[in-house]
């Protein structure tokens, strides 16, 4: 089954581990990019297929292989028939709607991390998954699509006094995590920004464009934390692992990630809590509104209704009535007509209702 699936569920029946690529299909050429370093060189190019990364296995050095593109199954089905891959593994990495986590293996590590950025449209966020294979001298690195995001590490790996250089397999992943975290403070002084935009407004103008906004940053909120919150899981579990691919003094390392994640899910709760109470200000502003139209509709209506009481008695043409023939009435009338109304404004600005 070659073909891509919008939804996890379009594969209820077929058995597990099977190699269906889930998610979206973006247009572009898949790559294979091989980065080949030691500490006094650093080889890098693309290959065609995946056996050509096989003379890499007894080399003394450590080879890290990102794969761009996730619709050509067979690739991910060739890694995993040359380095010994567990096809339930192999089924995870084709099903990008996976659940940030790190599972541990007797010759490789398997963790699921989620790059959040920023598209070009306002406040319009991008989910990618990216999954690592850790093996003893390999670093495997599955995107959905290319990116810059690893250009810094690129970079590094060019300066032979890099640790990146020195260190082994276990610090390349470091350096990984590392990145795709690091992007999360981008997109949480953007949350700022717009959170203090929108209070802006909420205090000096509500309108319904200010409800659409608060709506759709919860809205964001929720895939935000779904997709970080489980970060706090991994990266303990990492912690705690005693697998001998990852060093005592990258486990540090690790830790480090450990405390930006903490921040920025921290950062998240309380944006939760901001929204929620901006939501509460808004339904109060837009009732205070209400309260305020409707009691000068009342005030108005009170003033109005002793003059069309009045006004209603002498409209009953009867013939009898003694101020129907009197030569001032109507002017009389009128002087009442307002001095009511005078009388009436003055209790009302007394009594504070205007």
């Amino acid at each position: 089954m070659s073909e891509s699936l919008s939804y996890a569920s379009e594969k209820s029946g077929l058995p597990p581990g099977s190699l269906v690529h889930v998610g979206e299909v973006h247009a572009h050429e898949h790559k294979i990019s091989v980065v080949n370093y030691n500490k006094s060189t650093v080889l890098k190019h693309t290959v065609k297929s995946i056996e050509e990364l096989l003379p890499y296995k007894t080399a003394d050095a450590i080879t890290w292989v990102i794969v761009d593109g996730l619709k050509d199954v067979g690739i991910i089905d060739d890694i995993g028939r040359h380095f010994e891959i567990h096809p339930l593994v192999l089924e995870d990495i084709l099903n990008t709607h996976q659940r940030p986590k790190f599972d541990e293996f007797n010759d490789y590590l398997y963790i699921v991390v989620k790059s959040i950025s920023l598209g070009n449209k306002e406040f319009d966020v991008e989910y990618e998954q990216i999954s690592l294979l850790i093996l003893n001298n390999f670093v495997f690195t599955f995107m959905e699509k290319p990116d810059v995001l690893f250009d810094p590490i690129l970079n590094r790996l060019d300066n032979d006094k890099s640790q990146f250089r020195t260190l082994g397999a276990d610090y390349l992943a470091y350096g990984i995590m590392d990145a795709i975290v690091d992007k999360y403070f981008v997109l949480q002084d953007t949350f700022d920004e717009l959170i203090e935009e929108v209070e802006d407004k909420l205090l000096s103008d509500p309108s319904s464009e200010t409800l659409a906004s608060i709506q759709k940053i919860k809205r964001e909120l929720i895939f935000l934390r779904r997709s970080v919150s489980p970060l706090r899981e991994l990266l303990a579990a990492i912690q705690r692992s005693e697998s001998p691919l990852i060093n005592d003094k990258t486990r540090r390392y690790f830790g480090d990630i450990y405390d930006h994640a903490i921040r920025i899910i921290e950062a998240i709760e309380s944006y939760r809590d901001l929204i929620a109470g901006m939501l509460d200000i808004y339904l109060s502003s837009v009732s205070n509104k209400m309260n305020e139209t409707m009691k000068i509709l009342t005030v108005f209506a009170s003033i109005f209704i002793p003059l069309t009481f009045i006004a209603g008695v002498y409209g009953m043409n009867f013939e009898y009535m003694p101020e129907l023939k009197w030569k001032w009435s109507y002017p009389v009338l009128w002087v009442f007509f307002i001095s009511i109304s005078a009388f009436l404004l003055r209790y009302f600005k007394r009594k504070k209702w205007l």
